[in-house]
């Protein structure tokens, strides 16, 4: 009977063979896709279907290979023998990774790509409800290789039985050890350490809009990137042909998400900021708080949309004459009227009311003509409606309009905002926008950025995304829920957030209204409340703080027992913090200093003097990382020195929910620094 150490051997050896022809069958997959481009290019077929088909064939060619360096499996399934406990898989063994790696296309996978049906088994099965499966194994590979065969340094079997009998369901050292792995660098993929709860909201259908309310740690982020790589794996064509749309909070957390999906072998799909999306113009204004509250209020959709259709003016309706040859049509001032009141009702954008105007206005001249003298033509159709009087006419009752006329309008004559916000601001509050506004000859402040985007979505409806994914979605607005909404209106939306979070004035105090604003009232909400990430010393610690906190959240439940949190208090915060990341940076991992804003650069300048070299948070892979309160949202370290509490929560109306993210974003060591007195909600009881 072989030993235990020599079947493991040979169990390795025989799995390091597999993998050494997996790399090789990707390889010839590599060559194929190329070779593919070359015939493309010589293709006999129409310009068109030449161009997409030659488009198709490169972005697969680009796809792979561009695949980032790493193992080409991390799981394996053997199923039962019996097909009455297996079906159709029963005896078959398959190989789970990130993407399917097959000699042919239609010979059997050499690895089966985690999304596909069969491979939801790795995640839910278990000793309780096996699923056919029989054995489940997992691989351990060296964490700073390349995905050499040779990297694979171990495994782990687990046996389950058949309604849970002599089965076994056990914590797996592989998955611990991947989670808790040191972080340096862009965020890492999760797609060998799924658990049973997240699977089932990332394979929710493309028909789903999805809300995940996610404490600290528990994986939100993750879980929405790899819902999107779902999508993108069962819908391919839908969401290519009206694309698929990421948006975080700040640039720094794109960078930080930025491989996960490429690292799944989906690229093109768009990640941005929304301020991105709507930036019409560079901000170069700052507004008060009050008007910048003022100016993300829902009230403000109302004004701009009377602002807008004040210049919709049926009483400019005058009779109207057309010359057509020795002909003169006349259309008189009522039924021109009616024509206008008509397509006002019908509410279309606003630029499609003007044409559909138009288009009535030339259907009343044709049918007099016809009578006249038969049938138009197209060609005298488009003169017609070209005819100077006509185009005049449009002009004085439906006008063309720029959403920055009228916004420079409306925020800098009081008589506009007074007709427009009758019985929706009060006087105080149109005094507090007309005095902190850009004027004609001035710039836009983010705020009116989100107000030139309502009132371009009104005159031209944008065209939406199949899926978008909203991250850190809390801290957004009503407004900037509209303009979300008018890009997902025909598709669906994966919000992911946590309320406890909310750090902006208007922050989400629930979901059910939040997601009414974004215009999915339907959306399934999902709470994640086990942290995988953060420690059970961390998330005591935080749930202390989130008991003073505004937010009806479950508090945050830590898998893991392990991490450390120390509190010191210094005279010299500069000095103790520096003190701080050297003792960090003696043990392996990431380091953020999380200060208040206006403390950030005062201790990157004491830790450089000190020969510690300190990188901002969008430089990613940096050993240590000086990071403001305000940008610390979403991202993560092993260690986190937190300096002077007190600072942050004194900087803003929801400091202590800045705290709150503050003090979460350790992931192994929390370190607190403070010379002030500590807020109450971090005093021990």
């Amino acid at each position: 009977m072989p030993s235990p150490d020599s079947a493991l051997s040979d169990a390795l050896s025989q799995e390091r063979a597999h993998h050494d022809a997996c790399r090789a069958a990707l390889d010839r997959m590599v060559d194929g896709a190329r070779d593919q481009v070359v015939v493309g290019e010589n293709v006999s077929a129409s310009g068109a279907d030449a161009e997409v088909l030659g488009r198709q064939l490169r972005t697969q060619y680009k796809e792979l290979r561009e695949l980032p360096p790493g193992p080409l499996f991390f799981g394996r399934l053997d199923f039962a023998a019996d097909p009455r406990t297996a079906a159709d898989h029963a005896g078959q063994t398959y190989h789970i990774g990130r993407m399917r790696i097959t000699d042919h296309p239609s010979a059997p996978p050499l690895v089966v790509d985690w999304r596909a049906p069969v491979a939801r088994a790795f995640y839910q099965a278990s000793a309780g409800e096996p699923q056919g499966v029989a054995v489940r194994r997992r691989f351990g590979w060296s964490p700073s290789g390349r995905g050499e065969s040779d990297e694979l340094t171990g495994l782990e079997d687990e046996h389950l039985d058949e309604g849970g009998s002599g089965g076994e369901t056990h914590e797996s050292r592989i998955v611990t050890g991947e989670i808790e792995r040191p972080r340096i660098g862009p965020m890492r993929d999760i797609a060998a350490t799924i658990q049973p709860e997240q699977d089932d909201l990332v394979r929710q259908g493309l028909g789903v809009s999805l809300c995940v309310q996610g404490a600290p740690g528990t994986g939100k982020t993750a879980v929405g990137l790899h819902r999107a790589a779902y999508l993108l794996y069962t819908s391919p064509r839908r969401i290519q042909r009206a694309g698929m749309l990421i948006l975080g909070p700040n640039r720094a957390f794109l960078s930080y998400i930025s491989e996960v999906l490429p690292s799944l072998g989906e690229t093109g799909v768009r990640q941005s900021t929304l301020g991105d999306e709507i930036a019409r113009h560079p901000v170069t204004v700052r507004d008060s708080e009050a008007a910048e509250i003022l100016k993300h209020d829902a009230r403000m959709a109302d004004v701009l949309h009377r602002a807008l259709y004040a210049c919709v003016r049926t009483d400019l309706a005058t009779p109207l004459v057309v010359p057509d040859g020795s002909y003169r049509w006349r259309v008189s001032g009522d039924e021109l009227q009616r024509i206008v009141l008509d397509v006002r009702t019908e509410g279309p954008a606003h630029a499609v009311g003007r044409e559909r105007v138009r288009t009535r206005i030339v259907g009343a001249v044709q049918v007099q003509a016809e009578r006249r003298a038969g049938p138009r033509t197209r060609a005298w159709t488009q003169k017609i409606s070209r005819a100077r009087p006509l185009t005049a006419l449009l002009d004085a009752v439906w006008p063309s309009v720029q959403p920055e006329r009228v916004l420079g309008d409306l925020l800098t004559r009081a008589d506009v905002l007074a007709a427009a916000a009758d019985g929706l601001l009060g006087p105080d509050e149109q005094r507090e926008l007309l005095r902190d506004t850009p004027r004609r000859a001035g710039g836009w402040s983010e705020a009116d950025l989100v107000l030139l985007d309502e009132l371009a979505g009104l005159v031209e409806r944008p065209a939406g995304y199949g899926h978008v994914v909203v991250d850190e979605a809390q801290d957004l607005s009503a407004m900037q829920c509209r303009a979300i909404a008018r890009r997902s209106s025909s598709g669906s939306l994966t919000v992911l957030g946590d309320l406890a979070q909310g750090t902006a004035p208007w922050a989400a105090g629930g979901w059910a209204g939040f997601l009414a604003q974004l215009g999915k009232p339907d959306a399934t909400i999902a709470p994640l409340t086990t942290g995988f990430r953060l420690p059970g010393a961390v998330a005591e610690l935080a749930n202390g703080i989130l008991g003073q906190l505004d937010a009806e959240v479950a508090p945050a439940r830590s898998l893991r027992r392990d991490g450390e949190v120390t509190i010191e208090a210094a005279d010299d915060t500069a000095a103790a913090t520096v003190a701080a990341v050297r003792t960090a940076r003696e043990r392996a991992g990431s380091v953020g200093v999380i200060a208040a804003d206006a403390d950030a650069p005062g201790l990157h300048a004491a830790l450089s003097a000190a020969g510690l070299h300190a990188a901002g948070p969008e430089s990613l892979g940096a050993g240590v990382t000086v990071v403001p309160a305000s940008a610390a949202k979403g991202l993560e370290y092993d260690h986190v020195v937190v300096v002077e509490p007190a600072a942050i929560v004194r900087a803003e109306r929801r400091g202590l929910n800045r705290l709150y993210v503050a003090v979460t974003r350790a992931v192994s060591y929390l370190h607190i620094v403070h010379r002030e007195p500590l807020p109450s909600a971090l005093r021990p009881a």
